[in-house]
């Protein structure tokens, strides 16, 4: 989207942008059924549908439907704000304006999620927005559940189930260095590739050893048994056990 000045055949350049008199005056002409208002509003809020997708520019989704489909929440948004109630219209509209433009990627993701789950999913969602339009404000998970009759596990669930995918390398912290990325926060510092490495080795090397050594091995180290216990268990004596079991940990070394 970067250098990109036009979108839909509309110059961002020149977008207008309402004043907050304008705005209210505007809202409250719309809601008398004028849409001539209507369509002023609109036109005066595409700079905010313009900031929204731009949350969402390193999806690798065509900017001009993004900016379609986040108009749409606008519009969403604009039908049912509530002009009587004490909150921007931005504070309402930007919320509309993602749900909007996620429900989009949802629906045409790679990633398939049960159809139980998402028509939960789209319940949760259902319910958050007419909460929004009652009440002007996004409900917490415990509201959604009582409104569903559910489980908050289950709004949670669901809203997990449908949230965007991160990039394991997308920088989550950047101090005037290396940024720090997702993967530096989620990897496994024991199990590194340097390990597994050693694991795969160790166990080529173990495999070349003769079957009676590796038996020994076995008998010693991953049951625990003393040297004389193995040697009553193979049938020789503590003194060869002891040999043996050294000469196949010289050997494994070696191989290593």
């Amino acid at each position: 989207m970067q250098g990109k000045v036009e979108i839909c055949g509309v110059n961002t350049s020149k977008l207008k942008v309402l004043k907050n008199d304008e705005m209210v005056e505007l809202l409250r002409k719309t809601k008398e059924g004028d849409m001539e208002a209507r369509e002023k509003l609109i036109a005066g809020n595409l700079r905010l549908v313009l900031s929204v997708i731009q949350r969402f520019d390193r999806r690798g989704e065509n900017v001009d439907d993004l900016f379609q489909v986040g108009c749409i929440g606008l519009m969403k948004a604009i039908d049912n704000f509530n002009v009587d109630l004490d909150v921007k219209f931005s504070t309402y509209g930007v919320p509309m304006i993602m749900g909007e433009i996620r429900r989009y990627l949802r629906d045409n993701s790679s990633m398939r999620v049960s159809r139980s789950m998402r028509d939960t999913a789209y319940k949760v969602l259902q319910a958050k927005e007419q909460f929004m339009a009652q009440n002007q404000r996004e409900p917490t998970l415990e509201e959604i559940a009582k409104i569903l009759d559910t489980k908050r596990e289950d709004v949670v669930f669901a809203l997990e189930a449908i949230t965007d995918p991160v990039s394991l390398y997308e920088p989550v912290y950047s101090d005037s260095g290396d940024a720090v990325t997702v993967m530096d926060q989620v990897k496994d510092s024991k199990n590194t590739d340097e390990s597994w490495l050693e694991r795969i080795a160790l166990k080529d090397a173990v495999a070349k050893l003769p079957e009676r050594e590796k038996r020994i091995l076995a008998l010693r180290f991953f049951l625990g048994k003393t040297q004389m216990e193995v040697s009553a268990e193979v049938g020789i004596s503590q003194a060869q056990v002891s040999r043996l079991e050294k000469s196949a940990l010289e050997q494994i070394r070696k191989n290593l």
